[in-house]
């Protein structure tokens, strides 16, 4: 099969269309025809060598860890997903290519409404939101600030953070202001006088803050809220023991899935995708990423 994978580590350029071995469903798996599989910026991070824990690069080294796609082969002992069976989830290092297997504690079934493009991005951004807003507890009342809110995961926390009942401010350049407007957010531009902005919007003070940005974003946050346990960070874990904030990492589960495909259903979610590459343009997809100026998500598609 062919598949989005490095020989080498260093920029987008050592990703290239390689043919790697087809793998086979085992016991417990369901081997999935990947129609659509979403990018991000820890998939950069493999290819300049970065290991995500519990995990070893071997090259030829396949990347991505979200999919969605069509079950074409089921293993020994599996129930409630068939040949044919539309499906999507998360299976680490091997999601942008033709084929990829997964164990079936990592997959849900894809609503015949939602587009494949959609369905391939939902689970990595979307279960790291949903597992920010449960650790920093926001619900009914709370005032929640989120640097980076156009993002993949702001995107997501913004309009979960709505539906628990928060007001929510977002940070994003001024072109998307009118973006998180859409989502339910009030907009503010980040850079020099951001905590004077802030205060201006929420006189009473922010509850809590997630940080989808680091640095300057994260002095601001220590210097808008002294309960340090309502601060969660995305990227800054270097500063996590120092500020004494919350590092977050996703924590992803089929009822965490389920509950984002179902407000997907419901209409009470909207994913947005920025573009779409084919999967011999991968290489193209991380050079965007790392502009770090994509408004929701990228995605990359398996014809």
């Amino acid at each position: 099969m062919k598949a989005a994978a490095i020989n080498s580590f260093g920029g987008p350029e050592v990703v290239e269309l390689l043919e790697v071995e087809t793998p086979t469903a085992g016991p417990g798996q369901v081997r999935v025809r990947v129609k659509a599989a979403g990018i991000q910026a820890s998939d950069c991070a493999v290819r300049g060598g970065w290991a995500p824990p519990g995990q070893t690069l071997a090259f030829p080294q396949k990347i991505g860890n979200e999919f969605a796609g069509i079950v074409d082969q089921v293993g020994e002992g599996v129930d409630g997903f068939e040949v044919g069976s539309e499906v999507l989830g998360w299976a680490l290092l091997s999601c942008h290519a033709e084929y990829l297997v997964v164990p079936t504690d990592q997959i849900v079934e894809k609503p015949a409404e939602m587009p494949w493009e959609v369905a391939g991005v939902l689970s990595a951004s979307g279960q790291t939101a949903h597992t920010a807003l449960e650790r920093l507890k926001v619900g009914e009342g709370d005032t929640l600030l989120v640097h980076a809110a156009a993002g993949g995961v702001g995107t997501v926390a913004v309009q979960l953070a709505r539906v628990y009942g928060a007001d929510v401010i977002g940070t994003a350049s001024p072109r998307n202001h009118d973006y998180l407007r859409s989502l339910g957010a009030t907009p503010v531009a980040y850079g020099e006088g951001l905590v004077e902005r802030v205060r201006d919007l929420a006189p009473k003070g922010v509850t809590a803050i997630l940080d989808g940005a680091g640095g300057e974003a994260l002095d601001a946050s220590v210097e808008l809220l002294e309960d340090r346990g309502r601060i969660g960070t995305l990227v800054g874990f270097d500063r996590v023991e120092e500020l004494g904030i919350l590092g977050i990492f996703s924590q992803r589960s089929v009822t965490r899935l389920k509950a984002l495909v179902d407000l997907y259903v419901q209409g009470r979610l909207h994913i947005e995708i920025a573009r779409a590459y084919p999967l011999e343009r991968a290489a193209d997809a991380h050079r965007e990423v790392e502009t770090r100026h994509v408004r929701g998500k990228l995605v990359i598609t398996v014809d």
